[in-house]
């Protein structure tokens, strides 16, 4: 919201949510009813058909944009401003759609009532001549005055310092305002087209074209990367007065008395509000700013939808924690695609970028879904993409690479042991995260439990939560068998005494591990605490038990440029193998964390707590 709102801050459907689109359906249904039962020798309306699938055709622009923008500034050089994006941003501009909503309900009702409004031709070149002129002299004109007047204290207040809220600019950042200020650019660019339908001189390309045109200059100013190559000002040095650039917008957000200008810097030159850096920080821009990171976290995609929800993605899903959509299935034409190019892509890809303290970490993505880690004859291609991001981190110079989720299993590659085989002189140093997520683990165990149930799988987490429970002289139950033997044999036969077989499920604390069974869960008592040691939450299967998260801890406020969630975590809440892994820098540790290795328990967690990461204590009823 602004400083001070003002009257018709609020867009008229808010309250919906994205039941707004409802709006929309007598209107399309109006539109194909008329498409479809036109009397013979009756011209179809081209025009009022193609609203909808213009509406579709910008979303689907926007979020291209969207995606195409974060890409490039998580991994790419030519950032323009290189500060924190969080997620009031985020939620501030969920609401990026409703000027397309607005516009499709203009186009139908203009088409319903104003006279020249329906059966456009397809195209008109003087129309589209006079949509031209008329937006670099009329439009362009009165938008820098009106641009002007919304930075008057009075407005700015009241409307404009919404839109300024956003510092650090994305594509979407530009059609972020209050809904008064949106009407009046809205009644602004309508005139070139209005024109044209009232002249007699409209066509379909030029109606839908134009909000085509300033949506891509909009998107394209607010992207926070240069991407307007030189060469074109070098071969039309005119140019420089008729198309601005993201670094030209960027100084307006910065510096905001500068650069008004809506496409066309003239205005800016001619009343002399041009910011006189704006060709420094152009060149600045297109030469860029190499920055290696220091840390590495090394993750993967989880199912079909996962890539909708990483920073890239979708934005709306990203800052919330994961969980499936019903109506995400009408995308899979898109997820089927996705996985495909996935599956060919032979190089793990930077989602995230961020920044704490004196480090530099990425969040780099190995292109594989589970289903493919579970997949034996995908072992050795998934290796090797793991060892080829491990060795490209290492050629960066980054001085730590965390493994997470499945990237870091014991058949798969030994707990990351595989790849110091493979390179023994190594400087990067591979952490499996062990100590911390243990450590995280045994903080969600209440204070004063003697006896715990350890279910699931045996594993390299299971070993040193028994042993450190264990030494800590807490009861660890066991009711296998086989594993309970294997487990005993691991452990030092001083603390043999400590590990129980047991015959029954009676005990009010569980560690669950990978392989918990159903009908296992089905046999705790009621209020059982179900507490996961492994990668993955487990499945949820009684309501009256309470299931605490996996081993995760609370970033610090100053952990910078954090504004998606990890999976199913919440806010600002990271897993404790990635947080492990900036802890090791941080700390300088110069040895791995993998294979049998760990950096210990104790250590690891007062370097974690020093740093400002908190325990997060996660826990829900089933």
């Amino acid at each position: 919201m602004a400083s001070q709102p003002g009257p018709l801050t609020r867009w008229p459907w808010q309250r919906l949510g994205n039941f707004k689109y409802v709006l929309l359906a007598p209107w399309v249904a109006h539109s194909m009813h008329k498409f479809m039962a036109v009397d013979s020798g009756e011209q179809r309306d081209m025009f009022n058909f193609l609203v909808f699938p213009t509406l579709l055709l910008r979303l689907l622009h926007s979020q291209l944009w969207i995606t195409f923008s974060r890409f490039q500034t998580a991994k790419g050089k030519h950032r323009i401003v290189d500060k924190s994006l969080d997620f009031d941003q985020v939620d501030r501009e969920r609401n990026w759609d409703d000027q397309i909503i607005l516009t499709a309900l203009f186009l139908y009702m203009v088409n319903m009532v104003v006279p020249g409004g329906s059966h456009l031709p397809w195209w008109e070149t003087r129309g589209v001549v006079l949509i031209i002129l008329l937006h670099m002299g009329p439009v362009e004109f009165i938008y820098y005055w009106l641009h002007r007047a919304l930075h008057h204290h009075f407005l700015y207040l009241r409307y404009h310092s919404h839109h300024h809220a956003s510092i650090v600019t994305e594509p979407i950042t530009s059609v972020i305002h209050p809904f008064a200020e949106e009407l009046s650019y809205f009644v602004l660019f309508a005139i070139p087209p209005m024109t044209g339908i009232l002249t007699g001189t409209a066509s379909i390309a030029a109606v839908v074209g134009y909000p085509m045109y300033v949506d891509f200059m909009n998107y394209m100013g607010h992207c926070n990367f240069e991407l307007v190559p030189k060469w074109l000002f070098d071969v039309f040095p005119p140019l420089k007065y008729l198309m601005y650039t993201p670094s030209f917008h960027s100084l307006h957000h910065t510096q905001f008395r500068t650069n008004y200008s809506l496409f066309m810097p003239f205005y800016d030159y001619v009343y002399g509000t041009i910011d006189k850096s704006s060709d420094e920080q152009y060149e600045r821009s297109r030469k860029g700013k190499e920055e290696r990171p220091h840390v590495v976290h090394l993750t993967h995609l989880t199912n079909l939808q996962s890539i909708y929800h990483l920073r890239f993605g979708f934005s709306s899903l990203a800052s919330k924690p994961y969980t499936p959509k019903y109506y995400m299935w009408i995308m899979w034409p898109l997820t089927l695609a996705s996985m495909l190019l996935t599956w060919i892509y032979g190089t793990a890809f930077t989602a995230e970028r961020n920044r704490f303290k004196k480090l530099i970490m990425e969040t780099r993505v190995v292109p594989r879904y589970i289903f493919q880690y579970k997949s034996s004859s995908e072992s050795d291609p998934i290796n090797t993409l793991i060892e080829k991001a491990i060795l490209q981190s290492e050629e960066e110079g980054a001085k730590v690479i965390s493994l997470g989720l499945l990237n870091q299993g014991s058949a798969l590659n030994g707990y990351g042991e595989l790849y110091l085989k493979r390179n023994s002189l190594l400087k990067t140093k591979i952490v499996d995260g062990t100590s911390l997520a243990v450590a995280g683990v045994l903080n969600s165990v209440p204070k004063g439990t003697n006896s715990i149930l350890l279910v699931g799988n045996l594993s390299k987490m299971a070993y040193f939560l028994s042993l450190t429970l264990c030494k800590r002289g807490v009861q660890v139950e066991m009711v296998q068998k086989d594993k309970y033997e294997l487990l005993k044999l691991q452990l030092p036969p001083e603390l043999h005494g400590h590990l129980v077989l047991s015959d029954s499920y009676a005990s009010e604390v569980w560690l669950v591990g990978d392989g918990v069974t159903d009908q296992e869960q089905l046999r705790a008592s009621k209020g059982i605490r179900f507490i996961p040691f492994t990668q993955f939450p487990p499945k949820l299967v009684r309501k009256d038990c309470i299931y605490h998260c996996t081993p995760a801890m609370v970033v610090p406020r100053t952990y910078e440029n954090l504004h998606t969630c990890e999976n199913w975590l919440p806010r600002r809440v990271m897993s404790a193998w990635r947080v492990a892994g900036i802890v090791h820098a941080l700390e300088e540790w110069n040895g791995h964390e993998c294979g049998d290795t760990v950096t210990g328990v104790e250590k690891a967690w007062h370097a974690a707590l020093a740093h400002g990461f908190l325990p997060f204590e996660g826990c829900k009823l089933g």
